[in-house]
């Protein structure tokens, strides 16, 4: 019997649900468990676009009328600034200030409205070399369970950190239905994807998150995607071209909904909707499996 399980009988407490051998997972307190929305954590390579599609995808719920919290998972808490036209303060920092006393803290504290409606929260991170995300995701979650923000809400979105999927940053797919991955389409984007496949199936043992599909970003191409695809058991949910107006949108802190209108852009909204909807109505969990990395290396490139 390990001490963790010794000191949770001790305690009187479930002993923590494990993740395989030589586990050292943050776990989620059963009290906080969000049960009255559909949740989705946005995982990818670092730098591949998850704030920009989370943030409209966040819209596009919203034009459907549904009630979107969206969570920033991130250190830089940038996550919402197109929603919201600034860099809200963090749950971490706004703590911080209070002493970690979190009874002292009203919602408007750490909980601001962005575009369309849609209410933004950052939940930051620890000082670098630091700390755990983990505890940061549980705290956010905590205080919008104990101000009962959760109960009138629809869609929480979760856009987390890169494509860290150690035990801190993997603490939202202990509250996800679904994880989605944003990738492109190349080695590098494939490769990550793949470790948070990984991830995901580990979770999937002892939690409800399934894997949901990947959205493919900032790509002319999915060839490299779809090979993947066809060996793992991943889906292409949506496709999202690198266009010069999404690149735009990011320096005008806008959301697509929100840029002048063409052709092009208007494809882009629609795709947005489109996978809106079909999130809504429920994507069927994918039975995917992660690669060795050799094999990854060997699959992809031209023929």
């Amino acid at each position: 019997m390990n001490n963790i399980v010794r000191h949770s009988l001790i305690r009187g407490e479930v002993p923590p649900k494990g993740d395989g051998d030589g586990s050292v997972q943050v776990h989620m307190d059963e009290v906080h468990k969000i049960e009255s929305a559909k949740v989705f954590a946005v995982y990818g390579k670092g730098g591949i676009g998850k704030s920009t599609t989370s943030s409209n995808l966040s819209v596009a719920f919203a034009k459907l009328g549904k009630r979107v919290l969206q969570i920033g998972c991130d250190p830089k808490h940038d996550s919402t600034f197109t929603l919201t036209k600034r860099l809200i303060p963090t749950v971490i920092d706004i703590l911080a200030e209070v002493n970690f006393h979190a009874e002292e803290l009203k919602p408007e504290d750490f909980l601001f409205e962005g575009y369309g409606g849609v209410m933004c929260v950052e939940a930051g991170g620890p000082p670098a070399g630091t700390g755990c995300g983990g505890y940061v995701v549980g705290q956010t979650v905590k205080l919008l369970k104990e101000h009962h923000l959760l109960e009138d809400t629809d869609v929480v979105i979760f856009d987390v950190l890169g494509d860290v999927v150690c035990g801190g940053f993997a603490a939202p797919l202990l509250h996800a239905d679904r994880g989605l991955v944003v990738a492109a389409n190349d080695f590098d984007s494939i490769f990550a994807m793949n470790r948070i496949v990984a991830a995901i199936e580990a979770k999937s043992k002892n939690y409800g998150v399934r894997l949901g599909g990947v959205i493919a970003n900032r790509s002319a191409a999915v060839d490299q995607i779809e090979k993947f695809n066809a060996v793992s058991g991943m889906k292409t949910l949506a496709h999202f071209p690198d266009l010069d107006v999404i690149r735009r949108s990011r320096l005008k802190k806008a959301t697509l909904f929100e840029m002048e209108g063409s052709p092009e852009l208007t494809a882009v909204q629609n795709e947005y909707m489109r996978l809106a909807e079909s999130l809504w109505a429920g994507i069927e969990p994918l039975e995917a499996r992660s690669l060795k990395d050799r094999e990854i290396f060997d699959l992809l490139g031209f023929d």
